[in-house]
C-alpha cells in the first residue's frame, strides 16, 4: 500500500539550505569588501568586487586563482637578496659622469630607477638598433658563433624552427667548442607554440643547460597564479656583448597555421649593447638563473672589445627590471616619470596599450600641455580580449589630443619603445598595459641619447609611413555593439 508523501520534511529542508545559500552569499560579499581593496589600484579592486557581488562563488574562485600576483614566499626571499647584493656590490661606483649634463627630470628618474631596481646607470656604451627581424636572429646567431667562454639566453618564448634552428644549432656548437650555454625560457610562453614537443627533445640531445622559467606543475609542488610569467627577453655572449629588446626566439608567424594564411608577422626592436651596461643584463640573466636552478653564477664586468662601427658610442645607458616580488611597478614609474617630463615631443610604440590611470593621465595630459603626442598601435590585435580593451581608450586620448597611428594589418606591430624630446629613448619587453606592469617579469633599457633618440625616430618614421592615422570622427563611427564589447573588455583587463 502506497504510504502519503509528507512534503513537510523536504519542504523544511529546502528552506534551511536555500537560508544557508543566503547567508553564505551574503557573508562572501561582506568579506569581500573587507579583503579585495586592500593594496590594490582602485580600479582592480572595483572590477574584482563587482565580479563577486555579481557572482559570489565565480568571483571567489576567480579572485583565489587570479586576484594575488605573490611568487612565494622561497621566490620572494631570493629577490629581495638578489637586489640587496646589487645595491651593495654597487654601493661604492662613483656617479657617472654624464649625469651632470642631463636634464633634472631625467637625474630623477636615475634616481629612481636606482632606488627600485638597484642596477646604476653607466657611461661609454655602443648601442646598435635591430629593426629587422631576421637580421636580429641573425646578428645574435653571429655573436653566438663568435663565444669562447659564456652564453646566456633568456627568452619569454623559445621555438624551433626554420628561422630559429640557425640560432640553436649555433648554441650546440658553441657546446661543442667547450662554451658554457646557459638558457632559459618561459614555460607556458613556449609551450603554447607549435612544436614544443620537438624542441624539449633538441635541448635534450644537446650539452646545453635549460630550465624553463615559472613552471606550472601542480603535481611536483610547483603552482602559483598561472598567468605570472617572465616576457623578459636577453642575450649576453662572453659578458661583452648584450641583446635585449621585444622579439621572441621564433619566427616571425610564430608557428601558428591561420597566422601564415593571413600573412601575419610580427615587427619587431631590438637593441645590440656593448660595455658596461652589459654586466647588468648578465646579473639579471643570473638572478632568474638562481630562481630556477638554485645555481648562483659570478658576474664580471668587461669592457666592450668590439666597437661596432655602425653603432652609437658613448651612450649613458640604465636597466631597469620588473615584476612580481618588486615592491614597486618600477616600469611603470620610469614611464610615468619620463612622460611627464615630456616638453616637446613624446611617441610610443606598444602592441599592448591598456594603461592604468596613472599612465592614461601622464600621456593625456602631456598632449594637453602642448606636448606633441603620438602612439603607434597595430591596426588589428592578435589578441582579442586585449585588442578591444585598448581601444576602449582611443578616445580619450583623441579628445586629448594625441595622434594614433595603426600599423596596417594583418602585420603585428610588436615593438615596444618610447621617446622624450631629443634626450630620451626607453626600448624593452615591457607593453604598456597592466599585464607588463603587475604580472610579468620585463626588462627596460633607458638610454639618454640624442643619437639613439634620432635613430629610434627613424624607425617610427617607417611605421608612420605605412600606417593609417586614427581621427575621432572615424571612430565615432563604430558601431554600439563594437563599443560594448570594447568597454566589457576594459572591465576584464582589470582583474588583475
Amino acid at each position: 500500500m502506497l504510504r502519503p508523501v509528507d512534503y513537510s520534511d523536504a519542504s523544511l529542508v529546502a528552506a534551511v539550505a536555500g537560508a544557508v545559500v543566503v547567508a553564505i552569499s551574503i557573508s562572501m560579499r561582506v568579506a569581500a569588501l573587507g579583503i579585495i581593496p586592500g593594496n590594490r589600484r582602485p580600479s582592480t579592486g572595483m572590477a574584482w568586487l563587482l565580479l563577486v557581488l555579481l557572482n559570489p562563488m565565480v568571483g571567489f574562485i576567480g579572485f583565489l586563482f587570479f586576484g594575488s600576483n605573490q611568487v612565494g614566499r622561497k621566490r620572494h626571499r631570493r629577490l629581495e637578496e638578489i637586489t640587496a647584493r646589487i645595491r651593495e656590490g654597487t654601493r661604492d661606483l662613483p656617479p657617472p659622469a654624464s649625469v651632470g649634463s642631463f636634464s633634472p627630470a631625467v637625474r630623477s628618474a636615475v634616481t629612481l630607477n636606482r632606488t627600485l631596481g638597484a642596477l646604476p646607470l653607466h657611461d661609454d656604451n655602443d648601442v646598435l638598433l635591430l629593426p629587422d627581424y631576421g637580421a636580429a636572429i641573425g646578428t645574435m646567431t653571429q655573436a653566438v658563433r663568435e663565444a669562447r667562454e659564456t652564453v646566456h639566453v633568456e627568452f619569454y618564448i623559445m621555438a624551433l624552427d626554420e628561422v630559429t634552428r640557425p640560432f640553436l644549432d649555433a648554441l650546440v656548437e658553441a657546446t661543442e667548442r667547450g662554451v658554457t650555454v646557459r638558457l632559459l625560457f618561459d614555460h607556458l610562453g613556449s609551450r603554447r607554440i607549435p612544436g614544443y614537443r620537438g624542441l624539449l627533445s633538441y635541448l635534450r640531445s644537446s650539452r646545453i643547460h635549460w630550465r624553463p622559467m615559472l613552471p606550472i606543475k601542480p603535481l611536483r609542488g610547483a603552482f602559483r597564479r598561472p598567468d605570472l610569467r617572465n616576457h623578459r627577453k636577453l642575450l649576453v655572449v662572453d659578458g661583452e656583448i648584450g641583446f635585449t629588446g621585444s622579439l621572441n626566439l621564433t619566427e616571425p608567424g610564430y608557428n601558428k597555421p591561420r597566422n601564415h594564411r593571413l600573412g601575419r608577422e610580427w615587427v619587431e626592436l631590438m637593441v645590440r649593447v656593448e660595455g658596461p651596461i652589459v654586466a647588468s643584463l648578465e646579473v639579471v640573466f643570473a638572478g632568474d638563473w638562481w630562481l630556477e636552478t638554485d645555481e648562483e653564477l659570478q658576474v664580471v664586468g668587461h669592457r666592450p672589445t668590439g666597437r661596432a662601427p655602425e653603432s652609437l658610442h658613448q651612450v649613458p645607458c640604465h636597466l631597469v627590471p620588473s615584476g612580481p616580488g618588486y615592491p614597486s611597478e618600477n616600469n611603470l614609474r620610469l614611464f610615468t616619470t619620463l612622460i611627464y617630463a615630456a616638453q616637446h615631443r613624446l611617441s610610443i610604440t606598444s602592441p599592448y596599450f591598456v594603461p592604468d590611470e596613472s599612465l592614461l593621465y601622464a600621456v593625456t595630459t602631456a598632449a594637453q600641455r602642448g606636448v606633441e603626442v603620438e602612439l603607434f598601435v597595430s591596426e588589428q590585435s592578435d589578441q582579442f580580449m586585449v585588442g578591444h580593451a585598448q581601444a576602449s581608450y582611443y578616445r580619450a586620448l583623441l579628445e586629448a589630443g594625441v595622434r594614433i597611428h595603426r600599423y596596417p594589418a594583418p602585420y603585428v606591430l610588436h615593438a615596444k619603445h618610447f621617446t622624450v624630446d631629443e634626450e630620451v629613448a626607453v626600448v624593452g619587453s615591457s607593453n604598456m598595459d597592466q599585464r607588463s606592469f603587475s604580472l610579468n617579469y620585463e626588462l627596460s633599457l633607458m638610454m639618454v641619447h640624442p643619437g639613439v633618440v634620432a635613430a629610434v625616430r627613424e624607425v617610427e618614421d617607417t611605421y608612420r609611413a605605412l600606417s593609417k592615422e586614427l581621427t575621432l570622427d572615424e571612430w565615432d563611427r563604430r558601431s554600439v555593439g563594437a563599443k560594448y564589447v570594447d568597454n566589457v573588455m576594459r572591465l576584464t583587463s582589470a582583474l588583475q
